[in-house]
């Protein structure tokens, strides 16, 4: 499906397409119009030529030759007057090789008076077009096209008892002027103005929708570190997309509120859960207690005194380690970040626990660990807590002759804590439930492990998940390389 964005594209790609198109046809039709006022004005000069022709026939009709003064003059101009009284805008006259111009008149001329004096700016043309009429004997015409009209001469020869005399007219055709150019620019300049101005209107519209929409899609990608709420928009000044930035802040602030509530309501849940396990976990140390007290006193020459006060102390050892672990897990405390070598910290940690692992039969390997700078910051203590409970558990799960890794990795700006092992793996009814506390899979386990690894990865701003793995167990911590 294509988007509003490429929608309005479109349409201002057919906008001005559209008007391209409209204004080179209405260039083109304006020149057609030209075109056919230059083939009437050729066709009128032509005429005139032919009419003057006629009226010099008819004028020297049974006559001889004669002395060529100034009433003949007269006589010939009144000749081309009205040969040319029908034909408007043409001027023209009679030419004789040897002198010149015998008569001209331009009896259409809209000026204040009648115009009788030869034009004497194109009179090197009507000496080149009379010239060439008489040497090939039939009419002749010559073209000068200008800025805004175009000069059209035409000569044809005059038959008559006088050698070498031809009748000329001239006309000028105006094509960038008139009503047909005053119209051509009326109608681009509102082509302009409607047009494209138009497709300028909508390519601002596209232009300011597409930056509002961006600021949306990077104010909803924005995420401050560690919240998980959608960010509270701003108002974009667009009455459409205010009324979505709107929408999108109510549910927003709907989500949150659900989500808040959702939290509560897991927390009462495992408040319940942690309740019933802490319980139990301290009920079961409390009658072993009661069981050897009673069996002590039960034998009045106090054998068993000694062996009960033994396992009593037993039981207040492990429910020590119970409350230290559960206080350690309820109490959170903010880690105190610092650079750490993490070659160096691993191999610290791995080996506290060679010991453990060699009575058990199993291979404790340091993986590779990134050594990009800055170095990656965070608590060591409660980090090496976490991989403490983490390899412990490991160690537990694995049986003689395997092998737990433990490595360090950076990816996308998170530093990723492995402790890999191939034992065989978490039962699916408890993997669910995994990090909770009193979730265990070992009958001598507390559950308190994995829960204390979990929040400890919460207060560096990360989260602790357990990977799929075919050939046994991967716990992996993840946290910001370089929390801000």
């Amino acid at each position: 499906m294509r988007s509003l964005r490429s929608r309005l594209l479109a349409l201002w790609i057919m906008l001005v397409v559209s008007g391209v198109a409209t204004g080179y046809l209405l260039f083109e039709s304006f020149r057609q119009t030209a075109n056919a006022r230059l083939a009437r004005s050729e066709e009128l000069v032509a005429r005139g030529c032919r009419d003057l022709a006629d009226r010099y026939q008819f004028f020297v009709a049974g006559r001889s030759g004669g002395p060529i003064d100034g009433q003949l003059k007269q006589q010939l101009t009144a000749v081309t007057q009205t040969a040319l009284a029908t034909a408007p805008g043409v001027e023209g006259g009679i030419w004789w090789a040897d002198e010149g111009s015998l008569a001209y008149a331009f009896p259409t001329y809209e000026g204040t008076g009648p115009k009788t004096d030869l034009p004497a700016a194109e009179l090197n043309t009507i000496r080149e077009v009379n010239a060439e009429a008489l040497r090939s004997g039939r009419p002749a015409s010559i073209r000068q096209p200008g800025r805004s009209q175009v000069l059209i001469v035409h000569a044809c020869p005059l038959r008559g008892p006088l050698p070498g005399v031809t009748g000329w007219t001239m006309i000028r055709a105006f094509t960038a002027e008139g009503p047909a150019y005053n119209q051509l620019l009326a109608g681009l300049v509102v082509l302009a103005l409607t047009i494209f101005g138009s497709a300028a209107w909508l390519a601002r519209v596209l232009y300011v929708w597409s930056r509002k929409i961006n600021q949306i899609e990077k104010a909803l990608g924005y995420r401050r570190e560690g919240t998980v709420d959608l960010p509270k928009l701003s108002q974009t000044g667009a009455p459409e997309l205010d009324r979505l930035v709107d929408a999108l802040n109510s549910t927003g602030e709907r989500l949150s509120l659900e989500r808040r509530r959702a939290t509560a309501a897991e927390r009462l849940a495992a408040l319940g859960r942690m309740s019933a396990g802490l319980a139990h976990e301290i009920r079961n140390p409390i009658a072993a207690m009661r069981l050897k007290g009673e069996n002590a006193l039960a034998v009045a020459d106090g054998s068993r005194h000694e062996a009960a006060l033994h396992a009593i102390l037993r039981q207040v050892d492990r429910l020590d380690v119970l409350l230290r672990d559960l206080l350690e897990m309820t109490h959170a405390r903010d880690p105190k970040l610092v650079q750490v070598d993490l070659s160096a910290f691993l191999a610290r940690t791995i080996e506290s626990h060679r010991d453990l692992a060699s009575a058990r039969g199993v291979v404790l390997v340091a993986g590779t660990a990134p050594t990009a700078s800055p170095l990656p910051q965070l608590d060591p203590s409660q980090m090496q807590r976490a991989l403490d409970n983490l390899i412990i558990n490991a160690i537990q799960n694995t049986p003689a002759g395997g092998t737990i890794t433990v490595d360090a990795d950076r990816r996308d700006g998170m530093l990723l804590l492995r402790v890999t092992d191939t034992g065989p793996g978490v039962a699916d009814d408890i993997r669910e439930r995994l990090f909770e506390p009193f979730v265990t899979g070992r009958a001598e386990g507390t559950g308190l492990g994995l829960a204390i690894v979990r929040e400890i990865a919460r207060n560096h701003h990360g989260h602790v998940r357990l990977i799929q793995n075919p050939g046994g167990a991967i716990f992996e911590i993840e946290v910001p390389w370089q929390p801000s």
